[in-house]
C-alpha cells in the first residue's frame, strides 16, 4: 500500500481509501479511478491524500471490463439509526466498557515491564465499541458521561474512543476507517505511562517545568503506537491530538494543512471529554459550557465546521447528562432525539423542589401530551445524588 497526494492520482490506479481530506466525501467501494473526471470529483470534494494499491494499477491501453469498480460517493445513511432499544444495549455496553478498562490496566503494566502492546486486543475492543455504536449509540454515550472521579486516566481514553466512533459514524465514514480511529483514540494517551506519577497525579497546577515534561506524553504515545504497527492514522491521533490549527499546540507545533481531518476530530473530542470530566480536584463543565469554550477556540485552534458537526451528533444535552426540568423533576437524559435535540427522553427519579426521590419513569419531552421541558444541566452534588449508584440500580437491565 502507498499513500499519495491527490494531485499524483492517475487514471487506472486502485484506491483503497481516503487518508486526508478537508471535506466529508465517502468512498462507496475500494476501486479503480477510471478517468480524470473521477479524480476531479475527489479533489472538488476536499480529498487531499489517498491510499492506493500499486499492484492493482490497470494498464490503460487495455479496454475496460465490467469488473472495474469506480470511486463514487455512497448514498447517505441515517447516522441516527438504532437497531435495538437503549435498554437492550446498556448491559452489553457496560460489560465491554469494564473489559476495556481491564485491557488498559494490563497494557500500562506491559509497557512498564518493557512488553509491546497486544494490538489484536485493542482492535477487538474498538470493533466492539463500534458494533455497539451502530446498534444504539446512546448506550455507550451514557456510560461515557457517568464515571468515577478517580478513574480519569483509564476512562478518558475509553470515552474519547467512544465519542470518536460516534463522531465518525455521524460523518459517514466507512467501518474500517472508524476502527482505525477508535483504536488510535483508545491509545492516544498511552504515553502518559512514561510520565512520573508525581506529575501525572498532581492535584495542583503544574509548574512550567512539570508541564514541559507532561507534554512529552504525546511523543511517547506516537512512538508506542507507531512501533506497535497500528498504522499512520492511529499514530497521528496518538501523537498529534494536542496540536492546534494555528500552531500553538504541542509537541510538534504543527498547523493548518499539516493536520488531517482525523487529527482535527481527535483534538475536539479530547478537549471536550477533559472539560466535562469530574476529577478529584475539579468539577467538570456542563456540555453546553464545554461547547462554548471550544467555540471560543474557532477558527484559530479548532476546525469550526467539524466542531459544529460534533455538537450536532452529541447534542446540547448528551445522553447520560443529569438535567432539571421546568417541573422541578431531575433525571438523566436516556435517549437522544435528533429531530428535536432539546426534547430528548429523560429518565426522572427526583424532585428538586421537595428534595425527595420519585418513581423512576421515562418522559419523552417530544410527546405533545407532555407538558414539560428542559431547564438546565445540573450536577449530582447540588442534590446529594449518587448518579453512579442510580445508573447501576435503575438503568441497567
Amino acid at each position: 500500500m502507498k499513500t499519495i497526494n491527490i494531485k499524483d492520482l492517475q487514471p487506472g490506479m486502485f484506491v483503497v481509501g481516503v487518508i486526508k481530506q478537508a471535506g466529508h466525501v465517502r468512498v462507496k467501494n475500494q476501486g479503480w479511478v477510471r478517468n480524470e473526471k473521477g479524480i476531479n470529483n475527489l479533489i472538488n470534494s476536499g480529498v487531499l491524500e489517498v491510499e492506493i494499491d500499486p499492484d492493482k494499477t490497470l494498464d490503460q491501453s487495455q479496454p475496460e471490463t465490467e469488473t472495474v469498480e469506480e470511486i463514487t460517493e455512497a448514498p447517505k445513511q441515517d447516522p441516527w439509526h438504532k437497531s435495538v432499544p437503549v435498554e437492550a444495549e446498556l448491559g452489553h455496553a457496560v460489560q465491554m466498557y469494564e473489559q476495556a478498562k481491564q485491557l488498559q490496566e494490563k497494557t500500562f503494566l506491559d509497557i512498564k515491564e518493557g512488553r509491546k502492546i497486544d494490538v489484536a486486543d485493542f482492535k477487538e475492543t474498538a470493533s466492539g465499541f463500534i458494533d455497539s455504536v451502530f446498534r444504539n449509540q446512546d448506550a455507550l454515550a451514557c456510560i461515557a458521561r457517568i464515571r468515577e472521579k478517580d478513574g480519569y486516566l483509564l476512562e478518558h481514553s475509553l470515552n474519547v474512543s467512544i465519542l470518536m466512533s460516534i463522531f465518525a459514524k455521524h460523518l459517514g465514514f466507512e467501518r474500517t476507517l472508524i476502527e482505525e480511529l477508535a483504536t488510535g483514540a483508545l491509545l492516544h494517551d498511552i504515553g502518559k505511562i512514561k510520565i512520573p506519577d508525581e506529575i501525572l497525579q498532581k492535584p495542583d497546577k503544574l509548574s512550567e517545568n512539570e508541564f514541559a515534561i507532561m507534554r512529552e506524553h504525546a511523543k511517547f504515545s506516537h512512538d508506542i503506537v507507531k512501533d506497535s504497527g497500528l498504522g499512520d492514522i492511529a499514530s497521528e491521533i496518538a501523537g498529534f491530538h494536542h496540536e492546534r490549527l494555528n500552531g500553538t499546540g504541542y509537541p510538534y507545533a504543527k498547523q493548518g494543512e499539516e493536520l488531517s481531518q482525523y487529527v482535527r476530530m481527535i483534538s475536539i473530542v479530547d478537549v471536550y471529554d477533559a472539560l466535562t470530566a469530574d476529577r478529584v480536584y475539579k468539577v467538570g463543565m456542563a456540555p453546553i459550557k464545554a461547547f462554548r469554550k471550544l467555540k471560543d477556540g474557532c477558527p484559530h485552534e479548532f476546525d469550526e465546521n467539524l466542531l459544529n458537526q460534533f455538537i450536532h451528533c452529541i447534542g446540547m444535552y448528551p445522553v447520560g447528562t443529569l438535567v432539571k426540568l421546568k417541573s422541578h423533576r431531575v433525571g438523566i437524559v436516556a435517549a437522544s432525539n435528533p429531530d428535536s435535540p432539546l426534547q430528548p427522553v429523560v429518565k426522572v427519579f427526583y424532585n428538586a423542589k421537595n428534595m425527595f426521590h420519585v418513581e423512576v419513569r421515562d418522559i419523552d419531552l417530544s410527546d405533545k401530551r407532555v407538558d414539560d421541558e428542559l431547564e438546565a444541566a445540573v450536577k449530582p452534588e447540588e442534590f446529594g445524588l449518587d448518579l453512579i449508584k442510580f445508573f447501576r440500580h435503575s438503568m441497567l437491565p
